[in-house]
């Protein structure tokens, strides 16, 4: 079987996309239903180190959209992060997220398939220490493929669950299968 690069991409950000949409219905409906503000999401975080609540859904979104246009474009250019807004801006940023994907075309994505995409970060001098030490440029050198696959999903996924981890941790009532979204399954011709 043959999968495509518009297979290995678009539909699995939906995917993802659309349950960070759910998760995030299910806090603003948490927080009517016990008189709590969504906005105290805002600035939550699993740990003192770690991006807030805010970072981790504008990460989401610019894994994803900011992704498929770096195979487009050969540039990797999200634009750079708002910072604290309201729990209502969040969401609507997810469902912008979501039209912005579901916009993109099989041929489009297909026909950027294979192509060599540099894309320049930046990286501490000293490992050990991030925080203290002088970050450098580096330069990755990917194919559209690598790329999706091994930079944009898993940071895109990694941001997803770390979302869904601080509505968790905050007592909002969600499971593993608000994460997995509504999964692609096969017809069954058997009952």
């Amino acid at each position: 079987m043959t999968i495509s690069l518009y297979d290995l991409s678009v539909p699995t950000f939906l995917q993802t996309m659309r349950a960070v949409s759910g998760f995030l219905d299910r806090a603003a409906k948490h927080c009517a239903e016990t008189g709590a503000d969504p906005d105290d999401f805002v600035r939550a975080r699993l740990y003192p180190d770690m991006a807030p609540f805010h970072f981790q859904i504008e990460a989401v979104t610019h894994h994803a959209v900011w992704g498929l246009e770096a195979v487009k474009t050969g540039v990797f250019a999200p634009p750079p992060p708002v910072g604290a807004m309201p729990f209502t801006d969040l969401r609507a940023i997810v469902g912008q997220a979501v039209t912005a994907l579901e916009a993109f075309t099989p041929d489009e994505v297909n026909s950027w398939s294979g192509k060599d995409l540099d894309i320049d970060l930046f990286r501490p001098l000293n490992e050990d220490n991030a925080s203290t030490s002088i970050w450098a440029p580096r330069t990755l050198a990917f194919t559209s493929e690598t790329f999706l696959l091994s930079f944009s999903l898993p940071n895109f996924h990694f941001h997803a669950v770390t979302a869904y981890d601080i509505l968790r941790t905050r007592g909002v009532p969600l499971g593993k299968r608000d994460y997995e979204g509504r999964l692609r399954t096969r017809r069954c011709a058997h009952k």
